[in-house]
């Protein structure tokens, strides 16, 4: 009999599992009947804008946190398919640094190539799932959003794609209910025009509140004040800047802080990370964490431990993202069709334990860098996902921070050195304060030619695949000033 699969979610890591069987298909495979339940009206996840905040058209909560002129805070040379290039795209290189708009038409262009969309069930909503040890299959139930019907298949396995940046973690603090202007989390931040020639406090120091900030500043804002739990960003900004410790209260317009500065604003974000939330998860198979590189109870950090027919994609804190979520969702798919063998329980929490521990003896951003490239580079050895230089990749990471260290608003001028082609990305025709149009048609006019000058980042990084022991991995990583960061 046919194995059914049900994929909760059509975003990156969805889609990612979705390419997967396409490709197992492609090579002569026989593919499982797949099912993949989309809440939107459209697949791309994360990456499709929404003006809605709060519920969405059908009352169901809204997913996207995607704000207008958001451009990417991290090199797409780092985010590259190994399958399918920028280049490849866009027929022509470009610059390093893309807006949402141009991220999003790269995503669907993968896809696009395919007939994927005929798996996926649109403006869909998961409603519960749960696993009959009897039957030995899952049991999900959705709504139909459209036509308000709710129904329920049968699967033999669920593949949780849903994402991790859509449950706001919002704390209090005394006085919010009395203040007079604009309190947001950053899930409801849309459009930094509206924040032209105000006072802010964004609350956090991570990266929501560092490109929310700049944002702001750069469509006008008065004055960005940053105020940080654990420590300060660090980084040499402008005069309009300014960073403090942790909110203590708000009275009236005035914010007071636990040092006992005050400060008076006009609106107030809540840049404080967001939560792992399943709320149509069984208690048995939910994965409760918070934002870390590699999440307790996941075996490859995919599959749940205590049932692996249930696997988890995407869930953990990213530096690397699509390329990260293709090699997950190549793993998950070689399981499911019985090419990869799942060890007992006790080598599954062995293995996942060891990958905490590892985790946790980490000390700074390279390491975890480093961290996240071995364990990518572990899950890619037994499958048949194109080699692409994992390691490269992190040099560029890397290099990534110690430009935004020297230049946090002129980092994005930055260009590097695909990984997947060898060509150096051609410099933006404006640069990123300079650029106010974040449309596709903007951002691919007039593009400059490759800047051949541009430093080679990825040094000795080796290109051919390098099977990595886990157990010596020797991360020296620290914990990152989390995006669920709260009070």
């Amino acid at each position: 009999m046919t194995k059914r699969i049900a994929i909760l979610g059509a975003g990156p890591s969805g889609l990612a599992q979705l390419r997967a069987f396409e490709a197992a298909g492609n090579a002569g495979a026989e593919v499982p009947d797949i099912v993949c339940y989309e809440k939107q009206s459209d697949l791309g996840g994360m990456w499709n804008y929404t003006w809605r905040t709060g519920l969405g058209a059908y009352g169901e909560p809204v997913h996207g946190s995607m704000y207008r002129y958001l451009w990417s805070n991290g090199p797409k040379e780092c985010l590259e398919f190994a399958d399918y290039s920028f280049e490849e795209h866009f027929g022509k290189p470009i610059a390093s640094y893309p807006p949402r708009a141009v991220l999003r038409d790269y995503i669907m262009g993968r896809v696009e190539k395919s007939d994927l969309r005929r798996c996926i069930q649109f403006s869909t909503e998961v409603q519960w799932v749960e696993y009959s040890e009897e039957t030995g299959k899952f049991s999900v139930t959705v709504r139909d959003l459209k036509a308000d019907e709710l129904s329920t298949e049968e699967f033999d396995y669920v593949i949780v794609a849903t994402g991790h940046f859509s449950t706001p973690n919002a704390p209090y603090f005394e006085g919010l209910e009395q203040f007079p202007g604009r309190v947001l989390h950053a899930h409801d931040f849309r459009d930094a025009c509206e924040f032209e020639g105000k006072d802010l406090l964004l609350i956090g120091s991570s990266y929501s509140a560092e490109d929310i900030g700049t944002q702001c500043h750069k469509y006008g804002a008065k004055s960005v004040t940053f105020s940080y739990r654990s420590a300060p960003m660090g980084y040499d900004w402008p005069s309009e800047f300014d960073e403090v410790p942790l909110l203590s209260h708000v009275d009236g317009r005035t914010a007071h802080f636990i040092d006992g500065t005050e400060r008076e604003i006009d609106a107030i974000i809540m840049c404080t990370g967001y939560q792992h939330y399943f709320s149509f998860l069984h208690d048995d198979l939910t994965l409760r964490t918070w934002n870390r590189l590699y999440p307790e109870n996941l075996y490859k950090g995919i599959f749940w431990i205590d049932n692996p027919k249930l696997m988890y994609l995407g869930m953990q804190d990213q530096y690397y993202t699509f390329n990260m979520f293709d090699a997950q969702a190549w793993y998950a798919r070689d399981v499911i069709m019985g090419d990869i063998a799942l060890p007992s329980t006790e080598e599954m929490t062995a293995d996942s334990q060891k990958w905490v521990e590892h985790e946790e003896t980490a000390k700074d951003p390279f390491a975890h860098i480093d961290f996240q490239a071995a364990y990518i580079r572990d899950l890619l050895g037994p499958t048949d996902y194109p080699e692409f230089d994992v390691e490269g990749m992190g040099e560029l990471f890397k290099q990534w921070k110690r430009d935004k260290q020297a230049d946090i608003l002129g980092y994005r001028n930055k260009s590097y050195r695909s990984t997947m082609t060898g060509t150096v990305a051609p410099p933006h025709h404006t640069p990123w304060m300079e650029a106010m149009d974040d449309s596709l048609e903007a951002f691919l006019a007039n593009e400059s030619a490759p800047d051949e000058s541009a430093p080679d980042v990825m040094g000795d990084a080796k290109t051919s695949a390098i099977k990595t022991d886990t157990a010596g991995a020797d991360a020296d990583d620290h914990s990152i000033e989390e995006e669920r960061e709260s009070a």
